[in-house]
């Protein structure tokens, strides 16, 4: 089932997914999550939606750390955080493309988290397979378990990370990383989180704004067939939730 949450638009989608991700990966760290660590296990995403969203949460840290302690406020500790992101084209990190890129330009390079902690996929050199493997070992070493919370763009056709409709990567069905050497998008080489990457997460959120979404939300909605609309095949294990804006809600004619 996905639970649906609306608001008005982009704006007010970036504030509300913010809040309750601070308070999600808050609770995490205080009741244990999904490894029982305490330690967040977390997926970032690109897009308008996605980037907006990290630069909200890099407010709000900045106010967290500026009130202190006499001014308490729920916050994330970014030390006890691990970052993966849901896929990444073949570019190097300093690449204005760069999803790994973008997430530190506005959020993790303004918090406290070790560079340890963020898994990128080490891109740029056109080795694909070589960032495939160090993807699959990173989530063998600091999430065995899978994830507390994955975070989802998605294109108007309904592509999710660059699982695109009716290509191999959102037919794979064992792997959870895979190249993509055709994708329809530029550019076309990439490395891609799968679905059962993304079904290993507790929660699956997507962040869905614009009327040029609105078939594709409907898709999701109604549990299409996800080789058709990838993003209708994106479930979390407990919780699937669809931040849809009023535009990316309303019906096309």
């Amino acid at each position: 089932m996905v639970d649906i949450t609306r608001v008005r638009d982009l704006n007010a989608l970036i504030d509300e997914a913010a809040a309750r991700m601070t308070r999600t990966i808050a609770a995490v760290q205080a009741t244990g999550g999904l490894h029982g660590d305490g330690v967040a296990r977390i997926v970032l995403t690109g897009g308008g939606a996605g980037i907006g969203l990290l630069g909200k949460l890099a407010e709000f840290d900045n106010t967290a750390r500026t009130m202190g302690e006499d001014f308490p406020v729920v916050h994330i500790d970014w030390s006890r955080v691990h970052v993966f992101f849901g896929d990444e084209r073949n570019v190097d990190v300093t690449h204005p493309e760069s999803n790994e890129g973008q997430a530190r330009a506005v959020l993790l390079d303004h918090v406290d988290i070790a560079d340890a902690n963020i898994h990128g996929y080490g891109l740029g050199s056109g080795d694909l397979e070589a960032a495939v493997s160090r993807v699959t070992r990173a989530l063998e070493s600091f999430a065995p378990k899978g994830f507390d919370l994955h975070l989802l763009g998605m294109g108007g056709e309904g592509h999710i990370n660059s699982m695109f409709p009716h290509t191999p990567a959102v037919r794979e069905t064992r792997d959870p990383v895979t190249a993509v050497t055709d994708s329809p998008k530029p550019p076309a080489e990439r490395v891609t989180l799968t679905l059962p990457a993304v079904r290993s997460a507790e929660r699956v959120w997507l962040l869905v704004s614009g009327a040029e979404k609105a078939e594709a939300a409907r898709a999701v909605i109604d549990g299409a067939d996800p080789e058709a609309w990838p993003a209708a095949g994106a479930r979390g294990r407990s919780e699937t939730v669809l931040f849809l804006d009023d535009a990316a809600a309303a019906p096309r004619h």
